[in-house]
């Protein structure tokens, strides 16, 4: 790390605040030093954003496991937005590293929106549709020379084996507030339904906080950082995170997915169901449930 860097938190975390990207774009880009940094909310855990002006914004890997995602997202982008039928980020320009901080980072332009976790949503199952068309179409985009899943992506498009013994030990250590039978059972199928088909893009971090919503409707998705060309299973956990059953019957309909896929989607709906539940539920007790309200959704449907 460069000598005088600012220190990561205790919790290996970047702090990063307006400050710090009002120097960043005034050292490296001052052509854009005239423009107002106002953070994002919610601005991201893996990365923050900072809207810079009117039609830009600035995003900022917080640790090093981010950070590795920024080349790749400045890369790809540009090469995957002509074949998808909604918007997604554009790279105009990627920051470098410097004594004030040590990864590159991305400028982008500015996408309007809010996000799903949040926003009014007119109709699930128009979402649930539109969601399912933008990963058909993902998924239809040349794979040739795109990024194999590794730990640039922490795994997502992997087998789900490679995190087989984490989901056992979360499942044992959460026995006494989740059925432990069923999660293993549930589990145990989704790793012997194995990917038999040739590699696909994936999005792999398709979450509420990532799809953008314009008038109540899907209007944009983000956060291409975990990108890989793998097994998509990964990008149906949304089913069980964002929709309800009625919203989640549509999405499967729309998606034309096979069985076993939609199996390791469960799969992997559980494991990070599961490993949130154990890293939240004595210290965010909110984000603990949320997470084990997708573990009984995971239970109740097929």
């Amino acid at each position: 790390m460069p000598a005088g860097v600012r220190a990561l938190t205790p919790a290996g975390t970047m702090k990063i605040d307006t400050a710090l990207v009002t120097r960043l774009v005034a050292a490296q880009f001052p052509q854009w030093a005239h423009l107002s940094v106002t953070r994002v909310e919610p601005g991201g855990w893996d990365n923050r954003t900072f809207r810079l002006g009117a039609h830009l914004s600035v995003r900022l890997p917080s640790a090093p496991p981010y950070a590795k995602q920024v080349a790749k997202e400045q890369h790809w982008l540009p090469r995957l937005a002509p074949h998808l039928p909604l918007p997604i980020p554009t790279p105009v320009a990627m920051g470098t590293p410097g004594p004030d901080f040590p990864w590159h980072w991305s400028v982008y332009r500015w996408l309007d929106g809010d996000t799903a976790a949040g926003a009014r949503i007119a109709d699930t199952r128009a979402l649930a549709v539109d969601l399912a068309h933008f990963l058909s179409e993902l998924r239809r985009i040349d794979t040739i020379g795109g990024p194999p899943p590794g730990l640039h992506n922490f795994h997502r498009g992997a087998p789900l084996s490679i995190y087989d013994a984490q989901t056992r030990e979360a499942i044992a250590a959460l026995r006494d507030c989740i059925d432990g039978d069923a999660a293993t059972t549930l589990w145990q199928s989704a790793l012997d339904a194995r990917f038999r088909g040739s590699p696909v893009w994936v999005h792999g971090d398709v979450a509420a906080g990532n799809l953008l919503i314009r008038d109540g409707l899907l209007g944009a998705v983000i956060d291409f950082g975990c990108c890989t060309v793998g097994d998509p299973a990964c990008d149906f956990t949304i089913a069980w995170t964002l929709f309800d059953r009625e919203g989640r019957d549509t999405f499967r309909q729309a998606t034309q997915v096979d069985d076993d896929t939609w199996a390791r989607g469960r799969g992997w709906a559980l494991w990070k169901a599961l490993i949130t539940v154990v890293k939240h539920r004595r210290t965010n007790r909110a984000e603990a449930a949320a997470a084990t309200r997708v573990v009984e959704a995971l239970f109740g449907s097929d």
